[in-house]
């Protein structure tokens, strides 16, 4: 079984001169039709999806003691997500559970096809299913290696990659990155040694949060999976 840590208790250990990557998965969606032309780019969250994002950003708000520095947990805070509207929907109920009545949220594609190399190749991994593919790219046992094995980038180094990419944009506190199960299942993998199924999948509002000193923000000090709803894992 994976083990996270709820958004709560995780928080509560972040000191005043450290700061925190989280990068977390959308709240519950809306429904995607196969036939959407958009793939569900346009898809939003539910109500209780954003009622999940809230009350993670009031988790953040309530147990986080970096409430101290800098004036106050406001001034230090960045949003990035996906342009997908689920994401852009999460930061920002997110941001509203902190506090903030209108987040600055920065969209960036990365954060919506950061391990996808060939999509066409990547769409045919969903034939035998959208979790089946992943994880038959991610423990090796793909039956179809000609589709799966094009479609993504190389686990390891797309991770680092990802991680560099994250510490290069937020140099606040707190910076949360909201993005898609199919871009922080492989982090999960790669960081935490997490494995997963078609049975077993991450939770909405769950995901990895790295943790680094404010005077060494190159290095990575403490890596934590975390969720914020009661279980990090989601079961079909």
């Amino acid at each position: 079984m994976n083990d996270f840590v709820s958004a709560a208790d995780f928080f509560k250990t972040v000191k005043k001169d450290e700061r925190v990557y989280f990068l977390v998965r959308h709240g519950e969606r809306n429904h995607i039709m196969p036939d959407d032309p958009d793939h569900g780019a346009l898809v939003g969250l539910t109500d209780r999806g954003r009622e999940q994002a809230f009350n993670l950003g009031r988790a953040v708000a309530d147990n986080c003691r970096t409430v101290e520095k800098s004036g106050g947990l406001l001034q230090d805070v960045s949003f990035f997500s996906s342009p997908v509207g689920r994401c852009l929907q999460t930061a920002e109920y997110i941001g509203r559970g902190l506090g903030i009545a209108s987040p600055d949220v920065v969209p960036l594609q990365p954060l919506a096809e950061f391990f996808v190399e060939h999509y066409d190749a990547y769409m045919e991994t969903h034939t035998t299913g959208f979790y089946q593919g992943i994880c038959r790219w991610l423990d090796g046992t793909a039956s179809c290696p000609d589709y799966i094995d094009p479609a993504y980038f190389p686990l390891a180094k797309r991770s680092e990659e990802m991680l560099q990419f994250m510490l290069s944009h937020g140099n606040r506190c707190i910076n949360i990155f909201c993005s898609h199960d199919a871009w922080i299942v492989p982090c999960l993998n790669h960081f935490c040694g997490m494995t997963f199924s078609p049975q077993v999948w991450m939770n909405f509002l769950t995901g990895i949060a790295f943790v680094v000193r404010a005077d060494a923000p190159a290095k990575v000090d403490r890596i934590a999976a975390v969720t914020g709803l009661e279980d990090g894992n989601l079961f079909f």
